[in-house]
C-alpha cells in the first residue's frame, strides 16, 4: 500500500486539509483517499477507497471527491508518478486514465 500527503480542499468553503491522504492499496485493487480527521482523528469526513475496486482510475476517484463537494487537484507531479507507478506495479489488470493521458500530452507537447 502506498500513502502520499497531499491538500485536499472543500469546494464549497475552500477550506483545506494540507494532511490528507493518497494513495494505492493493493490488496483492493484501488486507488483511496482521506481528509478531513475530526479533533480526535478518528473519524474521516472524506474516506474512499475502502471497497475492492472501487476505483481503478485517478479519474474516478476524483469524481467521486467533487460528487461529495471536495478536490484534490494539482497534484504534485511527482505524487502523481510515484501513484502511477504504484499502480503500474501492483494493479492486476490496467486500466485507462484520462488523467494519465492529460499528464502525457502535456508532457509531449513541451
Amino acid at each position: 500500500m502506498s500513502r502520499y500527503t497531499i491538500t485536499v480542499t472543500r469546494t464549497a468553503s475552500r477550506h483545506s486539509d494540507p494532511d490528507a491522504i493518497i494513495g494505492y492499496d493493493r490488496p483492493l485493487q484501488t486507488f483511496f483517499l482521506q481528509a478531513f480527521p475530526d479533533a480526535g482523528g478518528e473519524d474521516l469526513e472524506l474516506s474512499l477507497g475502502t471497497d475492492i475496486r472501487e476505483f481503478e482510475t485517478l479519474s474516478q476517484l476524483r469524481t467521486a471527491a467533487i460528487a461529495r463537494g471536495f478536490d484534490f487537484t494539482p497534484l504534485a507531479s511527482g505524487i502523481l508518478h510515484r501513484l502511477l507507478d504504484d499502480h503500474a506495479r501492483e494493479a492486476h489488470d490496467a486500466v485507462s486514465d484520462p488523467i494519465i493521458q492529460d499528464l502525457l500530452e502535456r508532457t509531449s507537447a513541451r
